[in-house]
């Protein structure tokens, strides 16, 4: 009986502590990741731009600043992100190279527990 005992501690010791914490795995983050989230995206959704306009967006207070990163059409955008109250405001410019077009302005971060998080909104550039 303690043989019985002994393996199936080793079992539960084997299974790694992060598929304990997360739940089932489902997109958008489970567990602590669901905490982290972007939101106030400036201009909104879809909205219609000048070239070179400045953007801004919310990320959520379990996000790590130093993370964020920006990218549009894949260039790198620099952000400038400050605290603000319980989270983090992230602020930039579209590059200048877009003109006459749709960007998608994607954001990515990471936070406590390994977490990764995705997002971003659409922006029509105008000429």
């Amino acid at each position: 009986m303690k043989l019985q005992n002994i393996l199936w501690v080793a079992i539960v010791l084997i299974i790694p502590g992060n598929v304990w914490a997360y739940g089932d795995g489902g997109s958008g983050g489970t567990g602590f990741c669901k905490q982290m989230t972007f939101s106030e995206f400036k201009p909104a959704n879809t909205a219609e731009v000048a070239p070179q306009s400045a953007f801004s967006f919310f990320a959520s207070g379990t996000t790590f600043p130093n993370t964020i990163k920006v990218t549009i059409k894949g260039e790198s955008v620099p952000v400038t992100v400050v605290p603000k109250r319980n989270g983090f405001e992230a602020t930039g410019k579209l590059p200048d190279t877009l003109k006459g077009t749709f960007a998608k302005i994607n954001i990515e971060a990471r936070g406590a527990n390994q977490c990764e998080v995705t997002g971003g909104w659409l922006v029509k550039v105008t000429e």
